[in-house]
């Protein structure tokens, strides 16, 4: 479990009256994928918004790095299955936030895994996925910071409320310099209105909300900060969250 690190989130669409925040340390760790492994982080201007400090989230027992350099991950990698689900489109904006403002940070690394719409993670000895792949990539963040995924609104497990779990690492060359962990979360109001319909429906009501949630009301319930604005787009929904990250 990755330990829990100060961090920045940029809210959306406000103007900043001033940013400050406090240092997490840097992780290092293994290489990193070849894909990014001559990787350094790069910065250009972006508008700033609002800053607001909150906490990371715990890491969680099913992250794997699989190592997937792939924006879509609806199918399982290893059979080309798709996975059934509400489509769901999902941007990244990452940004560096220090004392003068936030540039974007390009040249970083976001992973994002989360269950199926009947609560099953891949590769999971404990849930007998060992060898699939699917709802797991990683995608480099560009030199506006922005990292896009395809996927589907996630499922529920028992004693968890809906969320997507998201990883940002930085390298120079093979050498990891910071990671940070932290989980996503919906509006309890939309969720119930996704699992009005298949393959959601099939399934008993979920047990566990926002407000009940361990992950979210930790930390004097920095899940209110962590949570997608998701609009309705085509046949599913959209959502852009923008994290900043300071170190």
């Amino acid at each position: 479990m990755v330990s829990r690190r100060t961090a920045l989130l940029v809210g959306l669409g406000a103007i900043v009256a001033a940013c400050t925040g406090r240092s997490p340390s840097a992780a290092l760790g293994s290489p990193s994928p070849s894909a990014a492994s001559d990787t350094t982080p790069t910065a250009s201007s972006v508008a700033t918004p609002a800053c607001v400090a909150t906490p990371a989230e715990t890491e969680g027992p099913y992250f794997v790095d699989e190592r997937l350099n792939r924006s879509d991950i609806t199918t399982d990698s290893s059979t080309g299955s798709k996975r059934n689900g509400v489509p769901l489109d999902l941007t990244f904006q990452v940004a560096r936030v220090s004392s003068s403002g936030c540039t974007s940070l390009g040249g970083a690394q976001v992973d994002v895994w989360h269950c199926d719409a009947a609560g099953v993670y891949s590769d999971v000895a404990a849930q007998s996925t060992v060898g699939q792949r699917f709802l797991r990539g990683y995608q480099l963040t560009g030199a506006d910071g922005v990292a896009r995924f395809a996927t589907i609104y996630p499922g529920w497990y028992a004693g968890r409320t809906v969320h997507i779990h998201f990883k940002v690492r930085t390298y120079t060359g093979a050498t990891k310099t910071y990671e940070f962990s932290s989980q996503l979360f919906f509006d309890d109001a939309l969720t119930d209105a996704v699992y009005k319909a298949a393959p959601y429906s099939s399934r008993p009501t979920r047990d566990t909300r926002n407000q009940t949630d361990m992950v979210y009301t930790s930390n004097g319930n920095s899940g209110s900060v962590l949570l997608v604005k998701a609009a309705p787009s085509g046949a599913g929904y959209a959502a852009t969250f923008a994290i900043g990250l300071n170190f």
